[in-house]
């Protein structure tokens, strides 16, 4: 059992290809304006200083853009994170992009290296590519490829530069932090092929939306931690675009035929009763795309607050 929850916001958005992810944190505490008052007041947050003074500069780098900086966000995240967790403090991670999730499962595996880590991903996409493999080079679509340790050669169309392989193997570590095997993922939709490849060689399952709804958001979060049943913990990462362009009108990449709101507060709150939950991030929250006013971020705290709340009731 954990000591306390600890919020920690990490506002880094330099692996987009949109801007506005920096502000998702922001528009989260608007909307608890309306909803909660005393949630953020009663829950401080430590913010993790960001690079993104970095969008200023011209990209030097096409294959993994920003790559250096995203380095640098990686090791103070790990550091927060792994700090956070040896202080037997739950993290409960408020990030910009998706790449800042690498850096979670790194701060993870620093304070647990000799524990089993699961990782259930609920997300549009598979966020498996590396710089040989990026169509975009946007790195939010890379995190799960530095926490596998994984190159996917086999799939290479692209010839990164020297500083980005060094970065991007800095990045990886010395040691694979999260094994092929011990991935879950839940409403992917919109991936390419050489991450299509790369799941298909290892067998690494998706539970599509529309099959979760024919069998049901119970059975979904059963079945995803029986499959994860050998890792010794479980973290949790949500992409908001998991959900249907009907609600994620504020975020980077929205793609249609998402979860529903109902269906995304169901799924996680039956996940993170799971007594191996770690750790819980939410992330890709962008209030400037948000076409509805703050729309994104009302529903997103209204799933986040009742799942902290499950958390602080099972793991605190």
């Amino acid at each position: 059992m954990a000591n306390q929850l600890q919020i920690i916001g990490v506002m880094s958005e330099l692996g987009a290809g949109t801007r506005g992810a920096s502000l998702g944190l922001n528009a989260l505490e608007i909307a608890s304006l309306q909803y909660d008052r005393t949630f953020f007041r009663n829950r401080p947050i430590i913010r993790v200083d960001t690079e993104n003074e970095r969008l200023y500069q011209e990209v030097q780098e096409p294959y993994a853009k920003r790559l250096d900086g995203i380095k640098a966000m990686y090791d103070r995240i790990q550091y927060q994170v792994g700090r956070t967790l040896k202080e037997d403090n739950f993290p409960l991670v408020i990030a910009g992009d998706h790449s800042n999730a690498g850096g979670t499962i790194a701060g993870i595996k620093k304070a647990y290296p000799k524990k089993r880590l699961g990782v259930i991903w609920v997300d549009a996409h598979a966020d498996l590519h590396s710089p040989y493999t990026s169509p975009s080079g946007n790195v939010h679509g890379m995190p799960l490829a530095t926490a596998l340790h994984e190159d996917n050669l086999k799939n290479k169309n692209n010839q990164p530069e020297e500083e980005t392989i060094w970065n991007w193997n800095e990045m990886k570590g010395p040691n694979q932090r999260v094994k092929h095997s011990d991935l879950f993922f839940i409403g992917l939709r919109d991936t390419e092929e050489p991450e299509d490849n790369l799941r298909e060689e290892y067998g690494i399952p998706n539970v599509p939306v529309e099959e979760l709804r024919e069998r049901g958001v119970e059975a979904v979060a059963k079945q995803a931690l029986e499959y994860l049943e050998e890792c010794d913990l479980i973290y949790v990462s949500f992409d908001v675009d998991s959900m249907d362009t009907s609600v994620s009108v504020g975020t980077g990449t929205p793609v249609p035929g998402g979860l529903y709101e109902e269906e995304a507060r169901e799924l996680l709150l039956q996940l993170v009763q799971d007594p191996r939950l770690c750790c819980f991030e939410i992330v890709e929250i962008n209030p400037l795309l948000d076409m509805n006013g703050n729309s994104m971020a009302e529903a997103s705290f209204r799933i986040l607050k009742p799942v902290v709340e499950v958390i602080e009731a099972k793991h605190l």
